[in-house]
C-alpha cells in the first residue's frame, strides 16, 4: 500500500533509539526525508547513518534537547517546514512511591512530556495548513489512559497532552493537518532493556525471566513485549495520506495490557 508520503519532510524527536527510531525507520522506508533529534551525539550520528544506509533515504541527525527552547529552535532550523512531526522521548523513571516525586522532577517531565510537544505543534501547524498537508503523531504512554502509581511521572503530563491534542485537532483538520496520539505499552527498547537488565541482575535472574514476570503480573494478552519496528509501522500509517478522517484520537498499542472498551 502506498502511504502517499514519499518526498515529505519529517521531524522525529527522540529518534535515535527505541520507538522514535522505529518511527524514523518506517518513515524513511516510505521515502520521507527524516530529521531525527536526540541529545546523545554519538548514538544520534550512528542511528542517522544506519537508517540512511538501510533505506536509501536522507536521514539527518540534529543534536538537541527538544524540551528546551534552544533545542526546538535548532531542530526547526534544520527542518523549518516539516510535513510530518513525530514526538517521543525517553520515559521517566518508574516511581516506587508518589510521595517521593519532587517538584523539580515534575517540572522536568512536564517540560519533556507536555510543554515540548505543545510548543512544537504551535510552531509547525500554520505552515502545514498553508501547504495543505500535515501529520502530527505524539508517542505518549498507555499510562495516560490507564493510571499506575509506578508511572505517575509519565501518565499525568501525557494525559494533559491528550486533552490539548483533542482540543486543537478539530480546528486544524479542515486544512488537512491531522493530529493523533499513540499510547504504547511495554516494548523492547534500549531504556527497557537497561532498566529490566539492572533489575534482573539485582535478583540474579535473566532479562527474559523478568519480562515474563511483568507480562504475567500485568496480564499482557499478547504474552510478549512489543517490537519498536512494528510500532514504527503504525506511526507511518498515522502519517499517511489516507488517515485524514482520523482526528484527535488516542490509540493504545499495548498488546492487550489495558482493560477498556473505549
Amino acid at each position: 500500500m502506498d502511504l502517499g508520503i514519499s518526498g515529505k519532510k519529517a521531524i522525529v524527536n527522540g529518534g535515535s533509539a527505541g520507538l522514535g527510531r522505529g518511527a524514523a525507520l518506517a518513515l524513511a522506508q516510505e521515502g520521507c526525508e527524516v530529521f531525527i533529534s536526540a541529545r546523545n551525539a554519538e548514538r544520534l550520528e550512528q542511528a542517522a547513518a544506519d537508517l540512511a544506509a538501510a533505506t536509501g533515504s536522507r536521514v539527518v541527525g540534529v543534536c538537541a534537547d527538544h524540551s528546551t527552547e534552544a533545542g526546538r529552535e535548532a531542530i526547526l532550523a534544520a527542518c523549518p517546514e516539516p510535513d510530518i512531526l513525530v514526538g517521543t522521548c525517553s520515559p521517566p523513571p518508574m516511581s516506587a512511591d508518589f510521595r517521593d516525586v519532587s517538584t523539580e522532577e515534575w517540572q522536568q517531565h512536564l517540560a519533556v512530556g507536555l510543554i515540548s510537544p505543545v510548543e512544537f505543534m504551535k510552531a509547525v501547524v500554520d505552515g502545514m495548513a498553508d501547504r495543505g498537508f500535515g501529520r502530527i503523531v505524539n508517542i505518549t504512554t498507555g499510562a495516560a489512559k490507564f493510571p499506575a502509581e509506578v508511572r505517575v511521572l509519565s501518565g499525568p503530563p501525557r494525559a494533559a497532552l491528550s486533552n490539548y491534542t483533542t482540543a486543537v485537532a478539530k480546528g486544524l483538520a479542515k486544512h488537512n493537518v491531522i493530529i493523533n496520539n499513540l499510547l504504547p505499552g511495554m516494548h523492547h527498547t534500549a531504556a527497557t532493556e537497561q532498566n529490566f537488565g539492572e533489575r534482573a541482575a539485582e535478583r540474579d535472574i535473566s532479562y527474559d525471566e523478568l519480562v515474563q514476570e511483568w507480562i504475567d503480573y500485568w496480564r499482557i494478552g499478547a504474552n510478549r513485549f512489543g517490537d519498536p519496528e512494528d510500532f514504527g509501522a503504525i506511526v507511518a500509517m498515522l502519517c499517511s495520506a489516507q488517515v485524514g478522517f482520523m482526528v484527535g484520537q488516542d490509540i493504545v498499542v499495548d498488546g492487550g495490557m489495558g482493560s477498556s472498551t473505549f
